[in-house]
């Protein structure tokens, strides 16, 4: 699907994430794939980056247009302050369109209400959930997300279980466009010596190293068990933080924290050789994290949550693990003692990447939003 070329351009702005081709989390792995699509398919891309990250600011990259906006830097303020500029800035131009990512940023629909520019929003997962924002931050999150409902054109979730949810808490219509997935069916085996690691002799962890991912439960789990395998834990905190240093201090020769891993091949690499992947995020709907495990052609083990279950297809493409260290530690157990059956997962994972996670079938379904939207 592609705009009429007898039409003028369709012009869309995209804000909310770090920006372009900065990619660090989820957000940003969506603007880079969906942002590159359209703008193959002949639609004007503007991207609001975060100018703090950028030291080199191109008016341009690969044929999207791009626009550094300050923000306050202050650990909570980050991101609003630069959302609230790129907005404003969005509300100002030309664009036919807004793309707004993050749920955080639902009070700022009243701005693009007055200047009638439409949008769309991608709400992400349950914000006011996470064990970071307690108190004012849950309850900001919770009024924001129910703002957004109110303030936006059209509603984005991720998957089924978001929409249902957000149908039940704020009785709003939505629409689901999942992530997309890049699968790979090979890697460089040798990238993974760096840590002195060999193929299968490992499980993995891959996200931020924050309390709702649930890396502790994990550890612990793992410590308890009788493996020789190692545990391989990718990621941090870009701060100061006491639960990631509790988490180091676990005594257990078999742990190796290996920080960022920001090689894209290190990474691959890393998923494509371990014996088996943990999943322990909660809150969020389709995780990047986990479509590269799939993509990747890992034994996943996850968390047992309705989004896991959706993404895994019910227990088709993974097993599950209740939220504590004895029973991470049983199916440690159980995975060791059943090496047929992680062969098998690993071997048919792939396939659980069905139309809904292709990033060709994803813009396909972000574009016909944003044409239906232009149009009013």
């Amino acid at each position: 699907m592609s705009y009429p070329s007898s039409n003028k351009k369709l012009k869309v702005a995209i804000l909310g994430a770090k920006g372009y081709p900065y990619v660090y989390g989820g957000y940003d792995t969506l603007v880079k794939e969906l942002g590159e699509r359209l703008q193959k398919k002949g639609v004007e891309v503007t991207v609001y980056c975060h100018r703090a990250l950028f030291k080199d600011r191109p008016p341009y990259v690969n044929g999207i247009k791009l626009v550094y906006t300050p923000a306050i830097e202050k650990k909570s303020l980050t991101q609003l302050t630069h959302s609230f500029v790129s907005m404003l800035h969005a509300c100002f131009s030309d664009v036919d369109v807004i793309f707004v990512l993050n749920s955080g940023n639902g009070p700022f629909g009243v701005f693009s209400k007055i200047f009638r520019k439409p949008t769309a929003i991608n709400v992400d997962g349950l914000e006011w959930l996470r064990p970071k924002w307690k108190g004012l931050g849950a309850k900001y999150f919770f009024w924001s997300s129910k703002l957004a409902t109110k303030l936006y054109d059209q509603i984005i979730n991720d998957s089924d279980e978001m929409q249902r949810i957000y149908q039940e808490l704020f009785q709003a219509n939505s629409k689901v466009i999942a992530y997309g997935a890049n699968p790979a069916l090979s890697s460089d085996a040798t990238k993974i010596k760096k840590w002195n690691l060999e193929k299968e002799g490992y499980f993995l962890i891959v996200g931020r190293l924050v309390p709702d991912n649930n890396a502790d439960i994990i550890i612990q789990g793992f410590a308890k068990s009788s493996s020789k395998r190692k545990l391989v834990i990718v990621g941090d905190v870009p701060y100061q933080d006491d639960y990631v240093d509790n988490l180091r201090k676990i005594q257990d020769e078999r742990l190796i924290f290996t920080g960022y891993v920001t090689d894209p091949e290190e990474l691959k690499a890393l998923y494509h050789n371990c014996y088996g992947y943990f999943h322990g995020h909660e809150y969020g709907g389709t995780n990047p994290a986990m479509l590269k495990a799939l993509g990747y052609g890992c034994a996943i083990l996850a968390l047992n949550t309705v989004f896991n279950q959706e993404m895994l297809q019910n227990g088709k493409h993974g097993w599950y693990f209740e939220k504590s260290s004895n029973s991470v530690r049983e199916i440690v157990d159980k995975s060791e003692n059943s090496p047929e059956e992680m062969k098998i997962l690993r071997e048919t994972s792939r396939s659980g990447l069905t139309q809904k996670y292709n990033w060709d079938h994803v813009t396909d379904q972000y574009l016909e939003v944003f044409l239906t939207l232009a149009k009013k």
